[in-house]
């Protein structure tokens, strides 16, 4: 039992069973070696329960902005309540503006707006045929700097098909010709009898389907034959046998495939056929293709052998297997380079075919060689995180090793979104910054560790979804910065008029109107507009950088400190003129409503002007600006709703100084656009 617990899962060369596996056919007995954590997929479970989630920086930096801005916006509404109770002596209407100031200052819209903002995120990655399982994982995606992709499925369709069959060194190009030559009918027919009856593996379905297009009429296949015997593939010898017994026939069919070498070590060869075989098995690789080798036997006897050493096999040829390259995917790869986005390929094959489909795809290699599995299991954390900051190709890799992979790239310090399919591969999901599963052929394991589900397999979509990751990120700026720049008038016009001795200007039912225009601008307009040209020209956002920056704060401050000074200038202005308080209030609240305005417009865009941002469609901006001025203008006209708001009647002429005050004090922004970096 001891020797048997050491044994690796996963082989049918195994005398072991194990947890989670199906069984599908057959008998036996067995008996419990382990249970729970000490089960194999108990140890994936226990690793996986290593890899904790954490909240992501920008959450982390929105909790504490909202924590102190609104200990800054108790502190003044308590300030304002003293200021107003000493110098007017007036208790209550001092508790009123304290609550106007606070419902005024208090950033309820940062936590709802990240919220908005992700949700809708994920619902437009979901347009995209990817599944997000973790929200945060979308604002992760703008800052991802790795890219770990399966060759097989995501880069490649995943359906083989047989390209080229080589026999005694003849070479046959199997999509170049209508009829298969009787020389390669062997080969054929024998890696069919190598292959599952009834196929799920792709490469074997491509065995089939060549022998159905080409050997249909021929005494090549044998329906009518029965399996005696299989030998499965083994860590020591990855070569498969099926023993067959023939109709009329006294002995059995032995046929053999695996990797060349393999095959090769059954059949005994000699160096210089083996240096022949090494030869055309190269050049088949270097094409992209997967190749095999297969071979044959005849056995009588009465007891099966205990090795597939122990037949005497006859090496028949190579069948090499391609898997074509995605159409969309060299597109992918040339918008990740432009991006600054690193993309490393894993795959199980030959490190010659997977350079080849790096080739042809268009990856990077990278200034490093490409490493294989056995080379990594070699190395060191160390070793391991030096090599690969500089090969993008991992060749014979084995899914155990991905999380070795993750670890040293994070250790590197790059934002690694991994892909998986296997449920080995759920601790390096779970582990990576985004840890990506495959939908079509993904296991449970492997969505349930995932943060992202790719539902069509395909490479593309994950650059979509980057893309729109990346695009959220700036929105989210943008209306993050509006509601900073926003409400500083406003609270800074609840407070002045006050110490200046100026009528009050809000009551609770103007910051209420305010917050209804407010609201559905950050949450609703700056989440629906496009990402902007260069989104993916621009390298990856280090996930360390503030939602502010420094540029960004000034700028936000400089535009609510202008739309403040206006709105004050503008009530000064009425006061002066002896209006009476209603006036002045009305004058000073349609200032701000137009600059609150001007702000949407100028902010939906820091590189692009006003007028080429009114030739993107933005349904909701039209129905938050037309609702507004609508409203606006009914609180001015209409006799009810001016009591209700506290105003009183203003002329044509002082309603478009408002309306120029306000759109001025903030499309003077325009004159900044052009510099460049501004929105960094």
């Amino acid at each position: 039992p001891s020797a048997m617990e050491m044994l690796p899962p996963g082989g049918d060369d195994t005398p072991c069973v194990f947890s989670g596996s199906m069984v599908v056919g057959g008998r036996g007995m067995a008996r419990v070696l382990a249970t729970g954590m000490h089960t194999e997929i108990g140890k994936i479970g226990r690793a996986l329960q290593q890899q904790t989630h954490h909240a992501t920086p920008l959450q982390r930096e929105i909790a504490r902005l909202v924590r102190n801005i609104a200990i800054i916006g108790v502190l003044l509404s308590l300030l304002l309540v003293a200021i107003y109770g000493l110098m007017r002596g007036d208790w209550l209407h001092g508790l009123l503006s304290g609550i106007t100031l606070a419902m005024s200052i208090l950033p309820e819209e940062y936590p709802v707006v990240l919220t908005v903002f992700l949700a809708m995120g994920a619902w437009r990655i979901s347009r995209h045929r990817v599944l997000t399982r973790r929200i945060p994982t979308v604002e992760a995606l703008g800052s991802a700097t790795v890219l770990c992709v399966d060759k097989t499925g995501t880069l490649t369709h995943n359906r083989m098909t047989v390209h080229q069959l080589v026999v005694n060194g003849a070479s046959l190009d199997v999509s170049a010709t209508a009829v298969l030559p009787e020389a390669f009918h062997e080969l054929a027919e024998f890696a069919i009898l190598s292959s599952e009856v009834e196929p799920f593996d792709p490469m074997e379905k491509a065995l089939h389907e060549l022998g159905r297009r080409y050997l249909a009429d021929t005494e090549h296949l044998h329906h009518d034959w029965e399996l005696a015997h299989e030998y499965s593939l083994s860590p020591d010898l990855l070569a498969l046998s099926h023993v067959w017994r023939a109709r009329g026939r006294k002995e059995y069919v032995v046929a053999a495939k695996g990797s060349p070498e393999a095959v090769a070590d059954l059949c005994h060869l000699n160096q210089e056929r083996l240096g022949r075989l090494e030869e055309q098995v190269n050049a088949l690789a270097a094409q992209g293709m997967r190749v095999l080798g297969v071979a044959r036997a005849d056995y009588e006897g009465e007891t099966w052998p205990d090795i597939q050493h122990d037949f005497d096999f006859r090496f028949v040829g190579l069948v090499g297997l391609a898997d074509p390259v995605r159409p969309g995917v060299a597109a992918a790869l040339e918008e990740c380079a432009t991006a600054g986005i690193r993309v490393v390929m894993i795959t199980g094959d030959y490190p010659a075919t997977a350079q080849a489909i790096a080739r042809e795809a268009g990856l990077d290699a990278g200034s490093g060689a490409i490493i294989t599995g056995p080379e990594l299991a070699r190395m060191d954390e160390t070793m391991l995180c030096e090599r690969v900051r500089h090969s993008n190709i991992f060749a014979r890799m084995v899914p155990e090793q991905k999380l070795r992979l993750v670890n040293a790239l994070k250790a590197n310090g790059e934002v690694v979104a991994m892909t998986g399919d296997g449920v080995n591969d759920a601790p390096a999901l779970k582990a990576a910054h985004i840890g990506i599963a495959m939908g079509e052929r993904g296991t449970d394991v492997a969505r349930e560790a995932a943060a992202l589900v790719l539902l069509d397999d395909d490479f593309a979509s994950i650059v979509r979804a980057v893309r729109i990751g990346r695009g959220i990120f700036d929105n989210l700026r943008k209306a993050m910065a509006y509601i900073f720049a926003v409400h500083i008038p406003i609270a800074g016009l609840a407070l002045i008029p006050l110490l200046l001795g100026w009528p009050p200007v809000f009551a609770p039912v103007h910051i209420v109107f305010l917050e209804m225009i407010i609201n559905p601008a950050c949450s609703i307009v700056f989440e629906a507009e496009a990402a902007e040209d260069d989104v993916m020209r621009r390298p990856p956002r280090d996930r360390s950088q503030p939602l502010f920056s420094a540029r960004i704060f000034w700028l936000s401050l400089l535009q609510s400190l202008i739309l403040l000074l206006s709105a004050l200038a503008v009530m000064g202005y009425a006061l002066n003129e002896g209006m009476a308080d209603g006036q002045a209030r009305a004058m000073a609240f349609l200032t701000l409503v137009s600059g609150n305005l001007g702000l949407i417009l100028t902010n939906r865009s820091w590189r692009h002007s006003i007028m080429h941002m009114l030739r993107r469609r933005n349904t909701a901006l039209w129905w938050i600006i037309g609702g507004a001025s609508g409203f606006l203008v009914l609180a001015i006209t209409i006799p009810f709703l001016r009591t209700a708001f506290q105003f009183e009647p203003i002329e044509f002429g002082q309603a478009a100084l408002c309306l120029a005050a306000g759109l001025c004090s903030a499309l003077w922004f325009e004159f900044l656009k052009p510099i460049r970096g501004l929105n960094q």
